[in-house]
This record gives structure tokens, sequence and C-alpha cells, in this order.
């Protein structure tokens, strides 16, 4: 999923969403350790869209973007 994507959602969306990327990188580690996963690129897919969750959380808390709702140009800079 792409950050734009993520944004639009809600925060408790994108908490839900964490929770399963998380239970995802955890069922991918497992497999991996059980020698059961195919392909080992799944797991850095899946270790990033956990730090891309956790970072869009953060920017939210911080208060750089927010969620919900997509942000224009005009409503993000003032006109010279």
């Amino acid at each position: 999923m792409k950050p734009h994507e993520i944004r639009e959602k809600t925060l408790e969306d994108v908490k839900n969403d964490l929770l399963a990327a998380e239970e995802n990188m955890r069922t991918v580690r497992f497999q991996l350790v059980t020698a059961q996963l195919e392909n080992s690129s799944l797991l850095t897919r899946a270790k990033r869209d956990v730090a891309r969750l956790k970072t869009i959380i953060r920017e939210h808390e911080l208060g750089i973007n927010t969620l919900g709702k997509q942000l224009t140009a005009a409503d993000g800079e003032d006109e010279k």
C-alpha cells in the first residue's frame, strides 16, 4: 500500500492495518525459521509495511501530516 493511500484512512483504520501487518510479519518470520518460506523478499516487504505504517502514525501525532483527508496545495500554503 502506498503512503498516500494510507493517509486517506482514519487513525483507527491505520492502527488496525498496523496490527495486521505486524501479525503478517510474525507469520513470515515463523515461515522463514521453519524453512517454509520460498520467497525471502516477503520478510523485507513485511518489515517495510510495518515501518511505513508506524511512520505515518508518528507523522500524524507530530502534526506533520493528517489522516483521514487529503491536503491540497491550497490548504497547506499561503499564496504570495
